[in-house]
């Protein structure tokens, strides 16, 4: 055993399959509380004020587990994949 170098250790995570997980979430509550998720997902991303999400089902506390860039950058990716 050679004690004198650092092992790093890795975790494999899925950030997308979170990502897209929570945003099903979200969509779904706002969908329950007769909002349009778009255009609330849309308002909060543009503008990063978490009120555009319901508190409904924790949504809220949901959304803001996520960086508004991880959760552009994915549902670019998705939109990508879906048309090419």
């Amino acid at each position: 055993m050679d004690l004198g170098n650092t092992t790093k250790i890795t975790l494999e995570f899925d950030k997308a399959k979170e990502v897209r997980d929570i945003v099903a979430q979200v969509y779904d509550s706002l969908r329950v509380k007769g909002y349009d998720p778009i255009s609330q997902l849309v308002g909060y991303i543009l503008s990063g004020d978490p009120t555009y999400i319901t508190s409904y089902n924790g949504a809220r506390g949901l959304i803001v587990k996520i960086e508004r860039d991880e959760l552009l950058e994915e549902l670019v990716k998705t939109y990508i994949d879906t048309i090419g």
